[in-house]
């Protein structure tokens, strides 16, 4: 098959659409590998930066930028896609103020690739979705060029797998999983990703791999929010849920240790089980255990606050005019990646409730604009002099950063600390302070 050949003999030219978490460390390993490749996104600021050999991506170094410059072309300019034998489409795929699926980016890059399809072409959707999103939906978009998918060109889903920050498992060392709208466009699609990753895990369908990545995510999903639940019943009832979940792990079968914590966050967890409901309800199906977990890591920042209001209140204090700073504005910990941050939720809940909120975050010096929240703040200082200056200290995202030095600056200066993730305990040990509070 001439693709195929082009590929294994990395003749073929790769173009990666949207150049975020996802799409840009594909790039870096196509291009690693010589292959000519394409880099595209409607933010023009992104693909000047790279044009310069600057990355806007915290774990991502412009050195690693400026390594493949010889073979990466960023553009804004889609026209290029002729010019492409593999496209990788890498953009999001968020709710919607109903909390169904926002197709709009998936289906918008359809439509432009329907512009510039040509016969032999093959054409990956990596961007977490519904199943039937890639064999129905975008192969009616991309079929309107006259071009039949299976046919004329190849059609394919292959689910992102990053965890940003993750250095023991980049985009090299995740196995991909690969499903083909036929054998035929499998056999291209498994060709293309065999020269990049350690492992492909072929499957029957489009379908079985847009099921998959909705599975990964919802186990984890619905095991963090077993323990938010549990972590909020265990402190009603005297126990510490942090030393339960130590003495569990070391059983060494039948278990898997998963943290509470302020809430979900990230582009995958908290938003990618929500596409399968919303599929499922064109099957007359209610997903039980999805819509549970969702409603309970949910109203996580809501029980921090709720907590946040007894400590206050326990110290003589009223939230109304309090003065309070949250670390860590990232959903987790050592990125610069906000997307979805339940900090953002627990500024928002606390400004409700009169409160003067600043944060610290030493990897996000300015809070970017989101899609739900406007947080027009910039990171202070932990200094002791500023400590000092607030009523209380939430700990949200458990960053490297906040390391025995900084908690024990913390611990001699503020006057309340309200832990999210018992990142002190963890760090310090086991202490009875007065001014530390678990949520």
């Amino acid at each position: 098959m001439q693709l195929i050949e082009k590929i294994k003999s990395r003749q073929a030219i790769v173009g990666v659409i949207g150049l975020g978490y996802v799409g840009l460390p594909l790039v870096i390993e196509f291009a690693k590998k010589g292959y000519k490749v394409y880099g595209f996104d409607i933010d023009e600021q992104k693909t000047q930066m790279l044009k310069k050999g600057e990355s806007y991506i915290k774990h991502i170094p412009s050195a690693s930028i400026a390594q493949i410059s010889d073979n990466f072309y960023p553009t804004s300019d889609f026209s290029k896609l002729v010019e492409v034998d593999c496209i990788i489409v890498c953009v999001p795929t968020p709710l919607n103020k109903q909390r169904e699926p926002d197709m709009t980016f998936v289906f918008g890059t359809a439509q432009v690739i329907a512009k510039y399809i040509r016969q032999g072409q093959l054409v990956v959707l990596e961007s977490t979705t519904y199943p039937g999103t890639t064999d129905e939906d975008m192969r009616k978009i991309l079929e309107k060029s006259g071009l039949k998918a299976g046919v004329d060109f190849y059609l394919a889903f292959s689910p992102e797998r990053e965890d940003p920050g993750n250095k023991e498992f980049g985009t090299a060392k995740i196995p991909k999983v690969v499903g083909g709208l036929t054998s035929t466009c499998l056999a291209v699609a498994k060709a293309l990703y065999d020269e990049i990753v350690v492992n492909t895990v072929p499957v029957s369908s489009t379908r079985v791999a847009e099921a998959v990545k909705l599975l990964e995510n919802i186990y984890r999903a619905v095991n963090i929010a077993l323990v938010n639940e549990l972590k909020m019943l265990f402190h009603r009832m005297g126990i510490d849920v942090w030393e339960v979940i130590e003495a569990a792990k070391t059983k060494p079968f039948g278990f898997q240790a998963f943290y509470p914590g302020p809430g979900l966050g990230g582009h995958c967890i908290p938003i990618d089980p929500f596409y399968l409901t919303w599929k499922a309800r064109e099957y007359d199906f209610s997903t039980r255990f999805i819509e549970l977990a969702g409603e309970i890591n949910t109203h996580m920042p809501y029980y921090v606050v709720e907590r946040t209001i007894k400590a206050l209140n326990e110290r003589g204090k009223v939230i109304n005019g309090s003065r309070i700073l949250v670390l860590g504005l990232a959903y987790k910990k050592d990125v610069d990646d906000p997307r979805e941050s339940p900090s953002f939720k627990l500024i928002e809940l606390l400004e409700s409730h009169g409160a003067i909120v600043d944060y610290n975050d030493p990897h996000i010096p300015v809070a970017p604009k989101m899609r739900r929240y406007k947080v027009a703040k910039t990171s202070v200082e932990l200094t002791p002099e500023n400590i000092r200056t607030y009523d209380c200290v939430i700990i949200s995202t458990d960053h490297s950063y906040y390391d025995s030095n900084i908690l024990e600056i913390l611990l001699r200066n503020s006057n309340l600390i309200v832990d999210t993730r018992n990142l002190v305990e963890r760090v310090l040990g086991k202490l009875a302070s007065p001014k530390l509070v678990k949520a």
